[in-house]
């Protein structure tokens, strides 16, 4: 569910957020983690305000570029800010910025000025700006994100290009097979109506499909685009796309594969998070909400274990959040004092583990999917030249 929730900082200004939460409950502990006070919270209906017409997210590692580029050439911050609210033609995108800018102005560190703007800043950004004011290393912080985001956005993408070839397919099969059915057979169905010669049946089955696309196609289209539409619908809800995701990684190849992905985020994070001085146990809260409700329980037995004194290595393992290679990296990294780096190097290796699963997913689903459409339009083929093939052999 979506939840508008209308926040009380610091600074006695009141804020309005939007988020994902499966009940108003979970909703209301996602705002106070922020340390904000809840004024009120309420759920946002309806279908596609995020999908027609809806908000934006801001696109804060385009900004990082851009901050990092204008500060390489010499300027402060406020001159970086203020020049990048200047240029920027998108007004949403332009009051962000100059809210900020008055909040920089007004005294507040930049990190305080962002965090003032949660729709726009995540947690995790903000948490890496104010790492960097006590190191006077915003630059720095910045390049760090970015990469941060590249690498995750790399999977990501890498995933998406793997799946928009078979849906070209799946399309375009689709688009050929409803043309013979609407097209085609009704006119061979004319054809056979003026033959005395007795039918094949799964012949007729099809010529009777293919009357009945032709005296209804207006109805099967508004079929076919209430049915896209009541599955577009199903999928903006949180509760369908959490119960499509339970059963997916109940899945006995999907699920530790899906699981080897999230993993490899939040390793990245951590590497990330560490790069930039802010504590382990900090790390894990702003951890939590990159891992699906199932693996959240185990991410917070770890940070106790932590908390406790164990080491990291050992307490990952315990709760199942970490391979045996992750196991021996944290180890190394442990010992020599670079747990940042050997992170970075568990997350590279799961994300090589993911690609690899992709592109083996790639090469088999994608002839078996060419296959199973060649097939389907072959039937609807052999089946309209059946009684051709038949009369033509009584002829002989």
């Amino acid at each position: 569910m979506r939840f508008e929730a209308k926040l009380l900082g610091a600074d006695n200004r009141i804020t309005s957020i939007h988020f994902e939460a499966p009940d108003e409950k979970e909703a209301r502990a996602h705002a106070l983690e922020r340390g904000y006070a809840v004024v009120s919270i309420r759920r946002k209906g309806g279908l596609g305000w995020d999908m027609i017409g809806g908000k934006v997210a801001f696109p804060v590692t385009l900004f990082s570029i851009e901050l990092v580029a204008l500060l390489d050439a010499g300027l402060n911050v406020v001159e970086a800010l203020q020049t990048l609210t200047e240029q920027e033609t998108r007004p949403a995108y332009g009051r962000v910025l100059a809210r900020v800018l008055e909040g920089i102005r007004r005294g507040q560190p930049l990190s305080q000025a962002m965090a003032s703007e949660p729709d726009a800043f995540p947690p995790l950004y903000v948490a890496t700006i104010r790492s960097s004011e006590r190191t006077s290393s915003l630059k720095e912080a910045l390049k760090r994100y970015v990469a941060y985001r590249e690498e995750i956005d790399k999977v990501r993408k890498r995933v998406v290009n793997a799946l928009l070839y078979p849906a070209i397919l799946l399309v375009v099969g689709t688009c050929v097979i409803g043309f013979l059915l609407l097209y085609v057979v009704p006119r061979f169905a004319g054809v056979y109506e003026e033959m005395s010669a007795e039918l094949p049946f799964y012949s007729r089955l099809l010529l009777a499909v293919g009357r009945w696309m032709q005296a209804n196609g207006l109805l099967a289209l508004f079929l076919a685009l209430g049915a896209l539409a009541v599955g577009a619908y199903a999928l903006s809800r949180s509760q369908v796309r959490a119960a499509l995701l339970e059963r997916a990684r109940r899945a006995p190849l999907l699920g530790p594969r899906m699981k080897i992905y999230q993993l490899a985020r939040v390793y990245r994070t951590f590497a990330m998070l560490l790069r930039s001085g802010i504590p382990a146990l900090g790390a894990f809260d702003m951890m939590r909400g990159l891992l699906t409700a199932d693996l959240r329980p185990a991410l917070d037995r770890a940070k106790v274990m932590v908390s406790e004194g164990r080491a990291m290595s050992s307490s990952l393992t315990a709760v199942g959040l970490a391979t045996p290679v992750a196991t021996r990296l944290m180890l190394v990294g442990e010992r020599s004092g670079q747990m940042g780096e050997l992170m970075d190097h568990i997350a590279k290796f799961y994300d090589d583990a993911t690609a690899r699963s992709v592109d083996a997913f790639t090469r088999v689903f994608e002839p078996l999917l060419m296959t199973a459409i060649g097939a389907g339009v072959g039937l609807v083929v052999v089946l309209m030249y059946m009684p051709i093939f038949e009369l033509a052999g009584a002829v002989q």
